[in-house]
């Protein structure tokens, strides 16, 4: 057991790769602001200009179910190794618990727990293809709302401002939105596969119990950085997480209200 520990604390946490990790604006791939601007609005441009096509491109059910099946199979396991990761590089990097919650100011974006948050960043464009499939099926008008697109623009900006600012508390953020992922995205499989599991709810369930902890994380969050002689690195950028958690709850709990309250066989998916 020891062995699997050491192995896995090699490949996810101690490697090179990983142990050496710099965010350095400007140069470490996709860290500049042009290019976060540039991805949101292409994203935002491609899906309008889809939408308003009079017969929106679709592919044979044929086609799609096994691009759709690799797609969610990518993104479940890519879900459990960010979650895994980010766990271990905690576990093994921090010093006390609550330097999980709250970064010293000074904090540099080095090291593995920052490789995790960027490729928990680069994941969030790699689910852009999401939207794409929902098109794809001839199911945008049923399916693709504006809390779907406001959440998977605004959430890469959140998780670049994470890496730029050294923000603290990402670690707890990303372990649990990942392995909600996982559930999220092994109910995804299994219906592209053909089966519809009966856990759906629970999925739903996982998601909303995830949104609500958060809040209460950033309040033992503010609670160190107000109380301690230094504070918390990255604190002001949770003016902005703030303000996007409010929002989606808010949105969400409407889109809850119209869609999975009136009838128990639906489901909201937000991922």
């Amino acid at each position: 057991m020891s062995d699997i520990f050491s192995g896995l604390l090699y490949l996810l946490v101690s490697n090179p790769t990983i142990e050496n990790f710099s965010w350095i604006p400007g140069k470490t791939m996709a860290s500049s602001p042009t290019f976060l601007c540039f991805t949101i609005l292409s994203y935002l441009l491609s899906i309008f200009i889809l939408t308003k096509i009079t017969s929106p491109p679709s592919i044979p059910k044929s086609i799609l179910k096994p691009i759709s099946a690799l797609h969610n199979t990518s993104l479940l396991l890519l879900s459990f190794i960010m979650a895994l990761g980010c766990l271990l590089s905690a576990i093994s990097r921090a010093p006390h618990l609550q330097w999980i919650i709250c970064f010293p100011p000074g904090t540099k974006p080095v090291g593995p727990l920052f490789f995790w948050a960027y490729v928990f960043y680069l994941s969030k464009i790699l689910e852009f293809v999401d939207t794409l499939l929902i098109i794809l099926s001839g199911s945008s008008f049923r399916r693709l709302t504006f809390l779907h697109l406001y959440h998977h623009a605004t959430v890469l900006v959140m998780c670049y401002i994470w890496l730029q600012t050294s923000q603290t508390m990402f670690p707890a953020v990303l372990i649990t939105n990942a392995s909600v992922h996982v559930l999220m995205y092994a109910y995804y499989l299994s219906c592209a596969l053909g089966a519809r599991p009966r856990w759906k709810k629970l999925v739903t369930n996982c998601q909303i119990m995830q949104f609500y902890s958060s809040f209460l994380v950033v309040s033992v969050m503010l609670y160190f950085h107000f109380t301690s002689d230094y504070g918390c690195s990255g604190v002001w950028g949770w003016a902005f997480n703030v303000v996007f958690y409010t929002s989606l709850l808010l949105l969400f709990l409407d889109f809850h209200r119209k869609n999975y309250g009136a009838s128990s066989n639906k489901t909201i998916y937000f991922n």
